[in-house]
């Protein structure tokens, strides 16, 4: 694999940390801010609504842009977010921060994938595209448990300084290994007719709700594991290095079979991950086998990834940066809608195991819009082409 990948592979990481880092905090916040977990929870869902929002305005007003200044000023935007949820004296300047910090994001993985598929022969395309949110994979395997294991030594303030100190690495990785490219000679009006596609508006529906399935369980996965199997907070750090791991192997694996048969591999991905949250609601009370199905949800959870971003950029091969980054926000739709269900769960009382099945209901919808569009597929559908 090029070089190059590695240095997206770094922004990934800092990314990708400050979005799940928030997750192993969220007792120590809400305490600190004195919220309840479901309403420290709502960071998640802020953030990810950032992204939702952010991700094609932000690749709009840099349509123009070459990709490799523009990756580098996202990443400054990032560093700038992460600062202000630092130095946040309460709840609403955090969710500020958040916010801010969530602006890049869409972007930098939508143009980040793109650059990276470009890097590479076309039938290494999904795999390139995995290599790059394999940052995104060490960020759950290290980043997010030494970034939650920093927030309970030093406060959870400390872990922000950490991934804003991430984002100067990721710049430094960028200007030194990402190869210069011209910005799209495509003009926004005619890149946003790749919207009157309806298979792209079908990628977007089977990213938001099949992968809204894993934020409603893993965005209160730290409160789950120590109330309903016993873990101490001192093990759960090691449980989300356990899901990380699950998270790299289903990343390369996710971007093995959709290079072989795309369509095939989002089948086998989606309906997986439906079977391991329905299993999730009944063995979080026993340690051992909570512990395993972390590990799967991990598995599963990012096997989807390459497989949804590259359905997507095929679907919209005339404008792929701004498609791209709108499956990007789909991702993070999909974790805000996630964790507000899961959210509404608990707060009906219903109990934290009964979050896995509200996300297994989602994904079963996801896997549902997949069907519909490889139907759609079968049938000869081709995408909307893109003048310049």
């Amino acid at each position: 694999m090029p070089v190059a990948l590695f240095a997206l592979a770094i922004g990934a990481f800092g990314i990708g940390t400050t979005e799940f880092i928030i997750m192993g905090l969220l007792p120590e916040v809400a305490d600190d801010l004195r919220v309840s977990i479901p309403t420290a929870g709502l960071l998640v869902s802020g953030y990810a609504l950032s992204v939702t929002i952010g991700a094609p305005i932000m690749t709009a007003l840099g349509s123009r842009v070459p990709r490799k200044p523009m990756l580098i000023g996202l990443m400054a935007v990032f560093i700038l977010g992460n600062v202000l949820c630092a130095l946040a004296p309460g709840y609403g300047l955090l969710m500020a921060g958040r916010a801010v910090a969530a602006l890049c994001h869409g972007a930098f993985f939508g143009i980040g994938a793109v650059v990276a598929a470009d890097l590479v022969t076309p039938d290494r395309r999904a795999s390139a595209v995995s290599m790059m949110f394999t940052g995104l994979t060490v960020a759950t395997i290290l980043g997010v448990p030494m970034g939650t294991a920093l927030g309970h030594a030093a406060g959870w303030r400390s872990a922000f300084w950490a991934v804003a100190a991430l984002g100067l690495l990721g710049i430094a990785g960028i200007a030194a290994l990402v190869p210069a490219t011209p910005a799209s000679d495509t003009g926004l009006r005619s890149q946003l007719r790749v919207f009157r596609d309806p298979q792209v508006w079908l990628g977007l529906l089977m990213t938001t709700l099949g992968y809204g399935g894993v934020f409603a369980s893993f965005t209160y996965i730290t409160p789950m594991l120590a109330e309903l199997a016993g873990f101490s907070s001192s093990v759960i750090v090691w449980l989300l290095v356990l899901f990380g791991l699950g998270f790299g192997v289903g990343n390369i694996l996710g971007g093995r079979l959709a290079d072989r048969s795309l369509l095939r591999s989002l089948y086998l991905t989606l309906g997986a991950l439906l079977v391991v949250l329905l299993v999730f609601g009944f063995t979080v009370h026993n340690p051992i086998t909570a512990a395993i199905t972390v590990l799967l949800l991990g598995l599963t959870g990012f096997a989807t990834v390459a497989p949804l971003q590259t359905w997507i950029m095929d679907r919209a091969a005339g404008a792929p940066e701004l498609a791209s980054a709108a499956n990007i926000a789909g991702f993070n739709l999909a974790n805000a809608l996630g964790a507000w269900i899961g959210g509404l769960v608990i707060s009906a009382g219903l109990g934290y195991a009964a979050v896995n099945w509200a996300g297994a209901l989602l994904t079963a919808l996801g896997l549902a819009a997949t069907v519909w569009a490889g139907a759609l597929h079968r049938a000869g559908s081709r995408p909307v082409p893109v003048p310049a």
